[in-house]
This record gives C-alpha cells, sequence and structure tokens, in this order.
C-alpha cells in the first residue's frame, strides 16, 4: 500500500491521525505528517482514514503484493487438486 496526501486541499481537520495514528501525525495546527508506505497490519485503520477525510485529500494506492487476495499462499487450492502441480 502507497498513500499519498494532497497536502495543498488538506485542511488540518485531524480526521486521519484520529484513526491512523501510527501513519498519519498532525504537527502544530496544520503540518500533516505522514509514513507514505505504512505497514499492512495498518491497512483498515489507513484506509478507514481515507474515507473519513473531509476534503478527500488522501489517495491510497494497493500494490498487488499488498492485497492478501492476489498472494499466492493465500489462494484457495482448487477443488482435488492436493497433491498436483501444474508441471507434467
Amino acid at each position: 500500500m502507497r498513500i499519498v496526501v494532497d497536502l495543498n486541499r488538506c485542511q488540518g481537520y485531524a480526521q486521519c491521525a484520529f484513526l491512523a495514528p501510527q501513519v498519519f501525525e498532525l504537527h502544530g495546527e496544520e503540518a500533516l505528517m505522514y509514513t507514505p508506505q505504512p505497514p499492512a497490519g495498518q491497512r483498515e485503520r489507513v484506509l478507514r482514514a481515507a474515507a473519513a477525510c473531509p476534503v478527500q485529500a488522501i489517495l491510497v494506492e494497493d500494490r498487488p503484493e499488498d492485497r492478501p487476495e492476489d498472494r499466492p499462499e493465500d489462494r484457495p487450492e482448487a477443488p482435488g487438486a492436493e497433491g498436483r502441480s501444474g508441471v507434467r
């Protein structure tokens, strides 16, 4: 996951800092500091923070390796495929 915040649009409402404090932090009244590539464990908090931004200043970009459904180890096996590989 990668985060981009439009700092020209951000008005310092701090909803993001409230919902994902390990990723977003408000310094002073308007200076937002954030982690552009947060840990995977912060995914849900970051998505909630982006959705809660009153001016929609937060863009969250998913990378395929960040989504659980795109990781090969997390994909369910096809029924009846136990013990078989795709190579003959």
